[in-house]
């Protein structure tokens, strides 16, 4: 937050926000306990994505990050301005973050830098065969690689625009992507994109994830998610609207750090949101809620419910001074990046690299614990979901010995 001018009230200065750290930890851990089932064929409907379109709880997770991205890029930026931050220092800064955030999620992605299965044609690959390898499977999206692209266009426009022309570009957008998405015929289709919009591998996104991401023709390999290799739901084209997420939360960011008493700025997002919300729904009626394409109705109806639940979270920590409910999505929130990258890291040994043996065959760590620690005695989604909450707590475990010795990995 900036400092007050000399002589501002304390009663009109603007406190700390304590609920930001809580929301950005909420969205953390949730990511950590819907990504890390102790079974995929066993989850509870609400901890699962939506298969196309509509939207389940686990759908707003990646948005109200992004949306949190927007705020505190905002809250950033007014700070640095007032210690007297020049402009040219605040853009090599945005481009370096950004780099670093989108170079880690391809290091993840790439992560153990080897190919641990089999090759293809290879009946015994040696250890340089499987480094060879494994660049032609990397997938070149992502999580990370999108908050990347997204921090540095929000952080930019932040760094050059009024409040009046963010919104103008939001809209733009928005507009534009329905009109992309919809009335441009598919390329191989013939068709306008609204008449195979139920169909994943005939959108327009999924033509251009081909286009830039599959290198398979070259002999270079397919970089798009491997659960499809045909579209992929953080490809080039979704990030556009994105960017809107995040520009819902710089304009949050800016009513958050107006003088208004802090009931006021809380029912600003409580009402605003929910009529951003309702828009967004209605919007779905002929624009669908698509969290893999990320839709205009999606980015409205997740960015007002996003507005409502920090809102929500603002009254109660920093309002009526309710916080202790709150300290461990706070140990989560002032880490995010070590709690995310280093949870992928994990996942991806415990899931696929680590194997150990069992009387049905060598099955990975995390399926072998599951099921023997907790699958022989609570039903299999129960199961599957205590072990993901024993995830979330290693976690918290982990990030509450780094908070406790001030250790913050800042990029």
């Amino acid at each position: 937050m900036p400092d007050s001018p000399a002589g501002a009230s304390s009663a009109t200065r603007p406190p700390r926000l304590v609920a930001l750290d809580a929301f950005r930890g909420i969205t953390v851990a949730a990511m950590l306990l819907v990504n890390d089932p102790g079974s995929w064929g066993h989850m509870f409907h609400p901890l699962e994505h939506a298969a196309w379109n509509g939207w389940t709880p686990t759908d707003l997770i990646f948005p109200f990050f992004l949306f949190i991205v927007g705020i505190t890029t905002q809250l950033s930026m007014d700070a640095r301005r007032a210690h007297g931050v020049s402009d040219a220092v605040l853009v090599r800064q945005i481009l370096r973050r950004s780099a670093l955030i989108a170079g880690i999620g391809l290091l993840i992605s790439w992560f153990p830098f080897f190919t641990w299965d089999s090759i293809a044609g290879v009946a015994d690959p040696s250890l340089l065969q499987r480094i060879a390898d494994r660049p032609l499977h990397v997938r070149i999206p992502g999580i990370l690689q999108r908050i990347g692209v997204v921090y540095c266009a929000v952080a930019l426009i932040a760094l050059r625009t009024p409040i009046r022309t963010q919104i103008a570009i939001a809209g733009g957008i928005l507009l534009s992507y329905w009109a992309v998405l919809t009335l441009i015929p598919v390329p191989g289709a013939g068709v306008p994109g609204r008449v195979v919009f139920d169909y994943p591998a005939s959108t327009l996104a999924a033509w251009v994830d081909r286009e830039l991401l599959d290198w398979s023709a070259f002999g270079w390999g397919n970089h798009i998610w491997a659960e499809t290799r045909t579209w992929d739901p953080e490809g080039p084209l979704s990030t556009i609207p994105a960017v809107a997420t995040a520009i819902l939360g710089l304009i949050t960011g800016q009513w958050l750090a107006g003088r208004r008493p802090l009931a006021d700025r809380v029912a600003g997002m409580l009402a605003v949101g929910a009529i951003v919300a309702m828009v967004g729904c209605i919007w779905g009626w002929v624009f669908p809620i698509n969290k893999n394409l990320w839709t205009s109705s999606f980015v409205l109806l997740t960015g007002g419910l996003a507005a409502m639940a920090l809102g929500v979270c603002v009254w109660l920590i920093d309002g009526l001074g309710i916080r202790r409910w709150a300290t461990p999505f706070v140990v989560f929130g002032v880490n995010p990046l070590i709690a995310f990258a280093g949870s992928e890291a994990a996942a991806r040994l415990i899931y696929s690299v680590v194997t150990v043996p069992t009387a049905a065959g060598r099955a990975p760590l995390a399926s072998a614990v599951y099921r023997s620690l907790y699958l022989p005695w609570l039903e299999p989604r129960v199961a599957s979901l205590a072990f993901a909450i024993s995830f979330v707590l290693v976690w918290l475990g982990v990030l509450t010995l780094l908070y406790r010795r001030r250790i913050f990995l800042k990029v």
